[in-house]
């Protein structure tokens, strides 16, 4: 049965606001699709549409051969009838009911015996057994948000929506089970549709990326390379690429661009039709730092700047740099090697980066 679903719809507010949704879940099967962009984007709202709770002011969502949502016809599935599950940022747990009562609380239609054998799976699948008869308030922060997603996957949906799931979890909680919940997802086969703001869960957890900015969807593919080829300058911004500056091609030569960057210049890999005046996108984590620029160690695929430290920024093991070299720059770098090269503000360094790691966005 065709799992795949295609969103080409909007939603207007009173005051003239508009989220559009337009973009595709394979299916079926296990696929995680990541809405990605800063608060206030439109990311809970397509999760919304997608789920019945907000009715598309233009277009359709279509799952499978179902239609759920058509403005022109004036159709809405309910989000009882869309055969999905959904896990909103808050769990919304009964806190009054026990582990297992939460896990049955959509099943009313089955009979008791096939409500039972369905909660003692959900147990065993998300590693609750033992904890049956407790109340969420005597649950850990990881152990509720199982329960939470277990009730969502009680009636045996064909597509999974999830709304920030680790966001009420503490750090060292949410770095626990990134992996856990990707594996997890992965055991229960169905397309998944997932919030999130953070990067790193991003990374970890999708398959592909929807990037949103102000109710727009500016690029989706391919997870990797969306992250690592953004489309503009405002995509690279909201996908955490700290340097982004104007820079001109001066020559190509076998492929390599050669570029000037406010007063330095740079080796780019060329990828053809472009023009002349481009986008520079570096990310902090490709520059490493080194003591001297000597020639010694240059190489064709590789960029040795000389520059200055302007600013240090601890960031827990990592130490940012903002960085004068020629254009403002920033690496970041170990704090183990921050301490080993004896780095301070003031300092003049060597910025090193490869040209493969230049990324070069077209301006126009």
């Amino acid at each position: 049965m065709d799992a795949h679903l295609i969103a080409d719809a909007e939603r207007t507010y009173p005051d003239g606001t508009t989220i559009e949704a337009r973009f595709e879940v394979p299916g079926p099967g296990f696929s995680v699709t990541v809405l990605f962009g800063p608060s206030g984007s439109g990311k809970t709202t397509i999760l919304r549409l997608l789920a019945g709770l907000e009715r598309v002011s233009r277009g359709t969502i279509r799952f499978g051969d179902a239609v759920w949502s058509d403005a022109g016809t004036h159709l809405h599935r309910p989000p009882q009838a869309r055969d999905l599950g959904f896990l909103a940022q808050a769990y919304h747990l009964f806190p009054h009911l026990s582990v297992a009562a939460n896990l049955g609380y959509g099943l009313a239609a089955l009979s008791p015996q096939a409500r039972s054998a369905r909660v003692q799976e959900l147990l065993d699948l998300l590693d609750l057994q033992g904890l049956e008869h407790r109340h969420p308030g005597e649950l850990s922060g990881g152990q509720q948000q199982r329960v939470a997603l277990g009730r969502a996957l009680a009636r045996k949906p064909r597509l999974l929506l999830l709304d920030e799931p680790l966001s009420a979890l503490d750090r060292p909680s949410q770095l626990r089970l990134r992996k856990e919940l990707r594996e997890l997802l992965r055991k229960l086969d169905i397309p998944t549709v997932l919030v999130t703001h953070d990067r790193a869960e991003a990374l970890q957890l999708g398959d592909r990326l929807v990037v949103l900015d102000r109710g727009r969807i500016c690029q989706s593919g391919d997870i990797q390379q969306v992250f690592d080829r953004p489309t503009d300058p405002a995509v690279a911004a909201i996908l955490g690429v700290e340097t982004v500056v104007r820079g001109r091609i001066e020559s190509i030569v076998d492929g390599m661009a050669t570029l000037a960057v406010g007063t330095a210049r740079l080796l780019a890999a060329d990828p053809g039709g472009l023009g002349w005046e481009v986008f520079v996108c570096i990310r902090g984590e490709d520059v490493a730092v080194e003591r001297g620029c000597g020639p010694g160690a240059e190489s064709t695929a590789r960029n040795r700047l000389p520059a200055r430290i302007l600013a240090l920024h601890p960031e827990g093991p990592l130490v940012r740099l903002a960085l004068d070299g020629g254009f403002p720059l920033e690496a970041l770098v170990t704090r183990q090697a921050c301490q080993d090269l004896g780095l301070a503000e003031g300092d003049q360094v060597c910025a090193v980066l490869k040209a493969a790691a230049v990324h070069l966005i077209p301006h126009d």
